[in-house]
């Protein structure tokens, strides 16, 4: 008899190293139940743990850059959550756009840690309710230059509300990435907007074990200011203006998750030298403890 116990308990305990190894290795940007790239509200539940690996790629007219993203987030409270997000840069571009992965990753070679406040939520029916979140991160990077501009340390901030149901899915909210100067150089900062619509077909209503998948349509305005070089910025004019959009899917089975999606450009108004993107396409997948 107790040796049938060591065994099932040397088994549990080589799953979970399994399990453990590969969350390391590798495992969504899909954090809590929502999109891939657009900002979000949810936050993590008192105590719970978010362990995610995220494939990114970003096509240029010129370039392609391959990356894997790992997010650890752990929930602090119900409404404040701590993140903490690193890449292994697989390829890089020589002149990396200036852009985000999604609320809580960089689609850069930058180190980030962040903060979440869920500072507002109002449940007002059966699994209905409207949220607001707030975000301030720091990050510090990898690269010691990008398009031939010194890198230095940034901060970011975002805010997010949305409305959130059994069925339907909406979020909108804005942010803003400051990059500060390096040896008189500076990269452009980067004021964003997302919006996001989502929907799950009734076929997904069931409960676990049967699987749960939502559908996203998601947008990003963003408008990337221009490098500064020796205190000079490097083109004149305004700023350049991307729309880019595209669908996203998010699959749930018990503690696992599973987003993949793309964004396409839809308007690229750009200064003088700034390269034109052709696509973003990033597949995640998640574990909650």
């Amino acid at each position: 008899m107790c040796f049938k116990k060591f065994i099932s308990l040397s088994r549990n305990i080589k799953y979970s190293a399994t399990i453990g190894l590969l969350l390391i290795a590798g495992t969504a940007m899909a954090q809590g139940h929502g999109p891939l790239y657009g900002l979000q509200t949810p936050t993590l539940a008192k105590g719970g743990v978010d362990l995610n690996v995220a494939g990114m790629s970003l096509g240029t007219e010129n370039e392609t850059s391959y990356m894997l993203r790992y997010l650890f987030s752990y929930g602090i409270t119900e409404d404040l959550q701590v993140n903490l997000t690193t890449p292994t840069m697989i390829e890089r571009h020589d002149n990396a756009p200036r852009t985000r992965g999604n609320s809580n990753m960089p689609a850069n070679g930058d180190i980030e840690a962040s903060l979440w406040y869920r500072f507002f939520s109002n449940a007002f029916g059966v699994g209905k309710r409207f949220e607001s979140t707030a975000i301030v991160g720091v990050s510090a990077p990898t690269d010691n230059e990008r398009g031939q501009v010194n890198v230095g340390n940034s901060v970011h901030a975002a805010v997010s509300t949305g409305y959130a149901s059994r069925i339907w899915y909406a979020w909108i909210g804005g942010g803003y990435q400051y990059y500060f100067k390096k040896n008189n150089e500076q990269l452009g900062d980067l004021p964003y907007a997302s919006a996001v619509v989502g929907y799950r077909p009734n076929i997904f209503m069931g409960d676990y074990p049967k699987p749960d998948w939502r559908i996203f349509i998601e947008s990003l305005v963003e408008f990337p200011g221009n490098n500064k070089y020796s205190g000079q910025q490097d083109y004149s004019g305004s700023r350049s203006t991307k729309v880019l959009a595209g669908p996203s899917f998010l699959g749930l089975y018990g503690a696992w998750g599973v987003s993949f999606g793309a964004l396409f450009p839809v308007v690229q108004d750009l200064t003088p030298g700034t390269i034109k993107e052709n696509y973003r396409i990033a597949i995640n997948l998640s574990y909650w403890l």
